[in-house]
């Protein structure tokens, strides 16, 4: 079995950083302020460059990463938002393979509006991982400008990005383990990345461990709940994102 979204590292406290840098690692972080649509939703993203050799994490971390966390509550109009999560790279770490990115990353994102006659004024706190040799944690407060009159370019390259959905299902079995739930899944044909989530759930998730032959791929997940104890886990809360050489797709539920 191979780990993948595994990664091991040490993370610094935030007192350890203060006498250093806010963000080790960061370059620049701002919120690139899109375009409105015709209902009023606002189409933006949250840009963050990376100094060189340094990486972030995707949505979700696995084992030992630090989840990304966003607070909207310094925001005004706002009634809802959705973030469009690009396909994450494999990124090689210690012994193990996480999921996220270097250099830059560009997460586009869907602002829908209380009043849809008024504009949406963004602001966001960021907190984050950021990882080289060690992992540190980051935060970043940013607000937003006016939105412009026509849409970003690299915003839109970043939603080329996004995983589309797939038709069909994963075969999967679901069982009850000490602290949790356990998901196997089972895809034809080999692909190069996976990872298995909850959706609309707090429970932690392990990272997704992956035995690949010419004939098939199995990921194998646990789902641990705050309680650490077997919990009633439906089958179409689940989330696969399966990457491979044709690009990356989005699967909801499984049968089994």
């Amino acid at each position: 079995m191979i780990r993948y979204l595994s990664f091991t590292c040490l993370f610094l406290s935030a007192t350890a950083l203060a006498a250093e840098s806010p963000s080790p690692g960061l370059a620049d972080a701002r919120i690139l302020p899109g375009w409105t649509l015709s209902d009023g939703s606002r189409i933006g993203a949250i840009e963050f460059r990376l100094h060189p050799g340094w990486k972030t994490y995707w949505r979700n971390p696995g084992d030992t990463g630090l989840p990304p966390t966003f607070d909207w509550s310094g925001s005004a109009n706002l009634a809802g938002l959705t973030l469009h999560w690009p396909a994450p790279e494999a990124i090689p770490s210690g012994d193990g393979v996480a999921l996220g990115y270097h250099d830059r990353l560009v997460l586009p994102f869907t602002a829908r509006p209380a009043d849809p006659g008024q504009p949406v004024d963004l602001a966001v706190s960021v907190d984050f991982g950021l990882c080289k040799d060690i992992c540190v944690p980051a935060h970043v407060t940013l607000t937003a400008g006016p939105p412009a009159a026509a849409p970003d370019p690299a915003i839109l390259s970043a939603m080329e990005a996004v995983p589309g959905p797939a038709p069909g299902q994963p075969d999967c079995t679901v069982k009850a383990i000490d602290d949790g739930m356990r998901v196997t899944a089972t895809l034809p044909g080999p692909v190069t990345l996976a990872a298995i989530e909850l959706a609309d759930s707090d429970v932690w998730t392990s990272g997704t461990e992956m035995q690949v032959t010419p004939d098939k791929t199995t990921m194998v997940t646990d789902f641990v709940p705050p309680e650490a104890a077997p919990f009633d886990l439906s089958r179409d809360r689940l989330v696969f994102t399966v990457i491979d050489d044709d690009g990356a797709v989005e699967m909801r539920g499984c049968a089994g």
